[in-house]
């Protein structure tokens, strides 16, 4: 390889290393608010009254809605460019099924989570009313949070196994 030629070889991989950290950094982020949100915020739930949840619960979930409409695109981009990095080896998979979980937690959110989450925003007033949208909001929550701790083991596989690979040769001495 030429040198100028050998430069765009380690630019391209260094690039591409650094998208895939981007992306795990993001399905690390996923998991872990979806972990952090089961161990510490749903015990707290039954606590919640229709003159308290606003404050404890509307301002978090609007930042992570802001902050998510941004990462999720990044994170289907990039698994879009890992897949056609990856198509012709046995980690194909890996990309694909982060891609879709991100979608299949992207549709639960869209379809699911946002209509409650509006309902809560414009201020419940019913205490029943409030103890079923928080109901129904956990519920699809432990259904994004089974997808995101996919999406990490997955991504935690590839990065194992590619880190392995390269390690092989010298375990074998």
């Amino acid at each position: 390889m030429e040198p100028i030629q050998l430069g765009r070889h380690i630019m391209k991989t260094k690039l591409l290393l650094l998208s895939y950290a981007i992306l795990f950094a993001g399905v690390s982020i996923y998991f872990g608010t979806g972990w952090s949100t089961v161990i510490f915020q749903f015990p707290t739930l039954p606590q919640l009254n229709v003159g308290n949840y606003y404050l404890h619960f509307v301002p978090q979930v609007a930042a992570a809605t802001g902050f998510f409409t941004v990462l999720v695109p990044l994170m289907c981009l990039i698994c879009l460019v890992m897949i056609k990095m990856e198509w012709r080896t046995g980690f194909r998979w890996v990309p694909i099924v982060v891609l879709l979980c991100v979608v299949a937690a992207s549709g639960i959110t869209y379809f699911l989570i946002f209509p409650i989450n509006r309902e809560m925003a414009a201020r419940i007033t019913d205490p029943q009313q409030l103890t079923v949208a928080i109901g129904k909001w956990v519920q699809y929550t432990w259904y994004r949070v089974a997808l995101w701790s996919i999406e990490w083991v997955a991504l935690m596989y590839y990065f194992a196994a590619r880190a392995y690979q390269t390690l092989e040769p010298s375990l074998k001495h």
